[in-house]
């Protein structure tokens, strides 16, 4: 018997899908890995790949081995983790808000996160990731709950819309305080200057490895609660309707999102607008299934926010413009072009 016509067509076309997201998975992961050798070797200094691996491998002490092993390495792994950070922040802030607008910038959460560590520079002087992290993160939970609290005091509750716009609302007073107190103390901050408009370059040694468990159990999260965000996606009741539980996958999004968004804004200051394009682009590969938009965008994230710190440091070689000031610019055209196609919208 060779079964149902319709159903041995679905099987195909089911299997058929899953072989491109692999392939275009594992094209991904090969771009990222072109982009972070990129990231090691172009700077101020250009360096041809022999060096770099020298460096890697005979490390001899020499000034070359010390730009890419204690300068340069760091730099792209703190580029790859908070590049995945932001990115699967802002597909997990768009699925469990159900708002393709939705961004972690957007919504206030890197904004808190950036006013509770400029509080914390301004009144305790903190100078270390080790010390102001903390602050991250508490201020990440602040602003996301505060942004909620507000949109759902309106008539109906949350909704998508009053989200986005209490999100804006929130955003643009938290940046105001934050600018205020950088205005009204600027020695102090003198030396947190280029965090304040995103750069993971001369981060404080040990921020890699600082921020690493933070990021790691995030995307652990992030996975572990993808699948339900399928069911999410199709409405409160219907998830009920098939056994998911929408408080619990809705709270392990925000801690899941608490924690990315957090470290990543601590390591590297508010960086913006990766979280809105990476899963609107991944989408076009990967689908609305959010286990693997969730994926690709790990992988997507970091290949965006590394390629515009190259762009950075290319643009005014020998000097360097900061990742910060690059990515809107370089994402921007991208989104417009991602919205304006058939498929997206």
């Amino acid at each position: 018997m060779t079964g149902d016509p319709t159903a041995v067509e679905t099987r195909r076309y089911v299997r058929a899908v899953g072989r491109h997201r692999v392939i275009w998975f594992i094209a991904a992961l090969a771009l990222l890995a072109g982009v972070c050798v990129a990231s090691v070797a172009v700077g101020s200094a250009l360096l041809p790949p022999s060096t770099v691996w020298d460096a890697l491998t005979s490390y001899n002490g020499s000034i070359d081995h010390i730009t890419v092993r204690d300068v340069r390495v760091p730099r792209t792994a703190i580029g790859v983790m908070v590049g995945a950070g932001l990115g699967v922040a802002g597909a997990l802030m768009q699925a469990v808000s159900r708002n393709p607008l939705a961004d972690p910038g957007i919504l206030g959460v890197n904004a808190g996160a950036g006013l509770a560590v400029a509080l914390g520079v301004a009144y305790l002087g903190l100078t270390q990731i080790s010390e102001f992290i903390w602050l991250a993160l508490l201020g990440s939970v602040i602003a996301a709950v505060l942004v909620t609290a507000i949109a759902a005091r309106g008539p109906g509750g949350v909704t998508p819309l009053r989200l986005t716009l209490v999100g804006v609302a929130m955003t643009a007073v938290f940046n105001g305080m934050s600018m205020s107190l950088s205005l009204v103390n600027p020695a102090r901050f003198e030396h947190v200057r280029f965090w304040g408009v995103g750069t993971i370059a001369d981060r404080p040694p040990g921020t890699a490895g600082f921020i690493a468990p933070f990021v790691i159990a995030g995307l652990a999260l992030a996975v572990i609660g993808s699948r339900s965000l399928n069911a999410l996606a199709l409405g409160d009741d219907v998830a009920r309707g098939v056994g998911v539980r929408v408080r619990t996958t809705q709270v392990m999004g925000l801690v899941s999102l608490v924690l990315l968004c957090g470290a990543a804004t601590a390591a590297a200051g508010p960086i913006a607008f990766v979280g809105l394009m990476i899963p609107h682009a991944v989408r076009l590969v990967a689908g609305v299934d959010q286990r693997w938009v969730i994926l690709y965008s790990a992988v997507a994230g970091p290949i965006l926010l590394l390629s515009a710190d190259i762009v950075g440091r290319l643009v005014l070689w020998p000097a360097e413009l900061q990742v910060g000031v690059i990515t809107p610019l370089i994402g921007a055209p991208i989104l417009i072009w991602l919205v304006r196609r058939k498929a997206v919208r």
